[in-house]
């Protein structure tokens, strides 16, 4: 789980409501300049105390953590000797190269290091994380504002260990918090038994093509019912005449329904370059993928209906030609166009209705 640290650092009036903030919502440090600002803060967070560039305190106070800027205070591992019994980390404003390397240097030797990169590009993070690739000491990076955390967490794949914000008011911590633990839950699956194959005309299909490579055994839920989805596997898997395209999913009839998240649903017809679908595993696992095109063509169509173990009524219409692909159990592969009933696919049965794309509880009948 990457960490949350509060700023308190020039928040004047509002220290203690930020930092009630913060304890409230499981905030893993509170980061002050002044040792005061630390006393009775409980053990559940880390104390750190980040001087200015001045010279130090003589005393630290209660910090648990102190974070020192190399150029202007020493190396932390000097003054680790120098202070037996206080941990010392290094913060680095990386602004131009002789900074960048500073911050390089930081954390391949330093059991901490606070980061802030000056300008709005992700290389000097890259470059400081690749650095960092075999340490092992705490990376924190700050950032502005809560919507920045996933970008900064998702540099390198995995991000530094940590983020640190100083709020402007209250709410702006609590929402850092959320969009660090943000992850999309795995969902149950079910098996489904299909029940007929039937050719349904002409129509237009979307293909939902992302912006990143889908697995083998991954795809997106479509159906025609929004209590109903089936899995539409991407198109990983080879076939002759031409070549695969495993960013894309051919996924279904303009009206069907889709997962944006795994609570809400879209029209494939809503979905836009830059929307969000969920990208679903054979196993449950989820995850969001980033829309880059969607092709809406007119072409054959083929539906199909199957049953769930419960009675649940499932369709899905999809392109009636064989290179329509579902996901079965095990990850079998299933051309569309050679399905037949009693063959076992797999699918997701939501158990709300939907109003605009939001759960709800009404009733609805969609046959």
């Amino acid at each position: 789980m990457k960490q949350c640290w509060l700023d308190i650092r020039g928040a004047d009036g509002l220290k203690p409501a930020l930092c009630q903030e913060a304890i409230h919502r499981g905030f893993d440090a509170i980061v002050a300049d002044d040792p005061a600002d630390l006393e009775g803060l409980p053990p559940t967070v880390t104390r750190v105390l980040l001087p200015g560039r001045g010279a130090l305190p003589e005393q630290f106070g209660a910090a648990d953590l102190v974070v020192v800027d190399p150029a202007a205070h020493g190396e932390p591992a000097r003054l680790a000797q120098r202070h037996p019994g206080t941990r010392f980390g290094g913060y680095v404003e990386v602004t131009d190269a002789d900074t960048l390397a500073a911050a390089c240097a930081s954390v391949t030797r330093d059991p901490c290091t606070v980061l802030r990169f000056a300008d709005p590009t992700n290389i000097p993070l890259e470059i400081v994380l690749a650095a960092a690739a075999d340490a092992h000491g705490l990376i924190i990076t700050t950032v502005e504002r809560a919507e920045e955390a996933p970008v900064h967490l998702g540099v390198l794949e995995h991000g530094p260990d940590g983020v640190m914000i100083a709020p402007a008011a209250p709410g702006e911590a609590g929402r850092l918090k959320d969009a660090v633990e943000l992850r999309s839950p795995d969902l149950e699956l079910s098996e489904l038994t299909v029940t007929a194959i039937t050719h349904a005309g002409m129509g237009e299909r979307a293909c939902v093509d992302t912006c990143t490579y889908l697995a083998r055994d991954e795809g997106i839920l479509v159906g025609s019912r929004a209590k109903a989805l089936v899995l539409c596997v991407s198109e990983t898997h080879p076939l002759p005449y031409m070549p695969t395209r495993p960013f894309r999913v051919n996924a279904g009839a303009i009206m069907s329904y889709t997962l944006a998240d795994a609570e809400h649903t879209r029209y494939l017809s809503e979905l836009r370059a830059g929307s969000i679908v969920l990208a679903v595993g054979v196993d449950g696992r989820t995850r969001p993928a980033v829309v880059g095109r969607v092709k809406i063509e007119t072409r054959p169509l083929l539906s199909i209906d199957a049953v769930a173990e419960g009675g649940e009524r499932v369709n899905v219409i999809v392109q009636d030609d064989w290179h329509v692909r579902i996901l079965g159990p095990g990850g079998a592969v299933l051309n569309s166009t050679a399905l037949k009933p009693g063959d076992k696919i797999l699918g997701y049965l939501p158990q709300r209705e939907r109003h605009v794309g939001y759960p709800i509880d009404e009733l609805c009948y969609e046959q």
